[in-house]
């Protein structure tokens, strides 16, 4: 039986194109990483988690990237977002409000893949 989602892997041509963006630039923690694989999070296995990998059938930029996003909570996003842009981090989308209780801002990563920021503000 499945019980949970248990996290994604973005697959690359070379780990080394995606690790030094998402550790250094994203500034998200590394749980264990090898010469082809790195696991963010905190490396429980009952806790969601992104991996990075290398992949012989992955060649390049991602072609179509609208097809799936990953996405980080943030507790200040127009913090984060200026960060990030003051980084040289590409935004399609700043920090933009959805509803009464969500801000999203969507961004890409070294090989194209899309990535979004996500605030939640909570009902007044």
């Amino acid at each position: 039986m499945i019980k949970q989602f248990a996290g994604v892997t973005i697959w690359s041509e070379d780990l080394n194109n995606l690790l030094p963006f998402y550790r250094d630039v994203l500034g998200l923690k590394v749980a264990t990483e090898s010469d082809r694989f790195a696991v963010f999070g905190n490396g429980q296995p009952d806790t969601p988690s992104l991996a990075l990998g290398t992949h012989s059938e992955v060649h390049g930029r991602n072609n179509d990237p609208a097809r799936h996003m990953v996405g980080f909570n943030s507790d200040n996003i127009t913090a984060d977002w200026k960060r990030l842009k003051a980084a040289g981090v590409e935004f399609i989308e700043d920090p933009t409000e959805y509803g009464d209780d969500m801000t999203i801002a969507t961004l890409k990563d070294p090989e194209g893949n899309l990535v979004q920021l996500w605030q939640y503000r909570g009902k007044s």
